[in-house]
C-alpha cells in the first residue's frame, strides 16, 4: 500500500518551481476534510470566513481564535496529505506577543501547521517575528475582508497605479520579512500575474486572475450553498461545480466529484477563465 506524504512548506515551493497549480481550498470540519484531502485538494484553509458561511454573520471580524482553533482541531486530523493554513482573526496580531500567542494556539491546539494574517508592509516586523521563531506565515494582500470597515465594501483593489505600485511592494517586502506564502485577494488579472513573477514565494490567488501560482474558493461557494450565491449575490471570481457533477449523473459521491472536477480544472489552469477575472481599467499599466 503506497504511503501518502503530507505536503508541507517545501513542497509547495517544489510545485510552484515545477509550474504545477496549486489548488486550494477551505474546510471546517472533519466531513469535508475527508473529502477534500480524498479529492486532491493540496491546502486547506481555516478562513475566518466561517463567521459568514458558517456563523451567517456579515464580515469575519466577530471570528476568535477560540473559533478558528475550534474547527482546525476538527479538520487537521482527517489530512493525510493536505497542508493545513489556520486564520489569525481580527486584532489576533495586533502586537507582537499577541500574534505568538495566537499562532502558537492555532498550532498546538488546533493542528495548523501555517497562520495567514492580512495586511501589508506594516505587517512586516509580525511576519518576521513569527518567522524566526518557527511559525510559517502567509501574508494576505488585496481585499482584506478583515478590513472591511476601513474599506468600506469588498470590491477590487490594486486598480489604480498608485495602488499597484505600493501592492507590489507589499509582495516583496512581506517575503523579505519571511512570509512563505502569498495570498492575492480580488485584484486585477494582470497585477496577479506581476506580483507572482517577481515574488520569491508560491502566490495563491482568489479572483486574482490566472497568472498566479495557486487558487483558492471558500467551500460553500464552490458547493453554491454560501448565503451570498444563495441570495443571488455570487462574487465574479466564484464557480459552481455542483450542476457538473449532476450533469454527469455522479451517485452518492456528487460533492467529491465537484471538489475533484475544481482541483483538475485549477491543475490544468481551465479555472480561472476569463470570466472570472478582473481587468485593469483601461489605459492603466500592467
Amino acid at each position: 500500500m503506497e504511503t501518502i506524504k503530507p505536503l508541507h512548506v517545501a513542497e509547495l515551493r517544489k510545485m510552484r518551481e515545477a509550474g504545477e497549480k496549486i489548488a486550494c481550498l477551505t474546510a471546517y470540519d472533519a466531513s469535508f476534510a475527508l473529502l477534500e484531502d480524498r479529492a486532491g485538494v493540496d491546502v486547506v484553509l481555516i478562513g475566518d470566513s466561517l463567521g459568514m458561511v458558517i456563523h451567517g454573520g456579515n464580515t469575519t471580524t466577530p471570528v476568535t481564535v477560540d473559533d478558528i482553533v475550534y474547527h482546525s482541531k476538527a479538520v487537521a486530523p482527517h489530512l493525510k496529505r493536505a497542508f493545513l493554513i489556520a486564520d489569525l482573526p481580527f486584532l489576533s496580531y495586533a502586537t507582537l506577543d499577541r500574534a505568538l500567542d495566537s499562532s502558537q494556539r492555532l498550532m498546538q491546539q488546533g493542528g495548523a501547521k501555517m497562520v495567514k494574517l492580512e495586511g501589508g508592509r506594516e505587517q512586516a516586523s509580525i511576519v518576521e517575528y513569527l518567522s524566526v521563531r518557527g511559525v510559517p506565515v502567509c501574508a494576505h494582500l488585496g481585499l482584506q475582508p478583515q478590513f472591511i470597515h476601513k474599506m468600506g465594501a469588498f470590491k477590487v483593489q490594486g486598480r489604480e497605479d498608485a495602488a499597484a505600485e505600493a501592492m507590489l511592494h507589499d509582495a516583496q517586502v512581506l517575503a523579505e520579512a519571511g512570509a512563505d506564502l502569498l495570498l492575492l485577494e480580488c485584484i486585477p488579472a494582470g497585477l496577479g500575474a506581476r506580483i507572482t513573477a517577481e515574488s520569491p514565494v508560491p502566490v495563491i490567488g482568489i479572483g486574482a486572475g490566472a497568472g498566479v501560482d495557486g487558487q483558492i474558493l471558500v467551500l460553500q461557494d464552490l458547493l453554491g450553498i454560501s448565503p451570498q450565491v444563495t441570495l443571488g449575490r455570487t462574487p465574479r471570481f466564484v464557480k459552481n461545480y455542483m450542476p457538473g457533477a449532476v450533469a454527469r449523473g455522479e451517485k452518492g459521491g456528487l460533492i467529491e466529484a465537484a471538489i475533484a472536477d475544481y482541483v483538475r480544472e485549477v491543475k490544468s489552469g481551465a479555472y480561472p477563465a476569463p470570466e472570472h477575472c478582473f481587468d485593469l481599467p483601461a489605459g492603466a499599466k500592467p
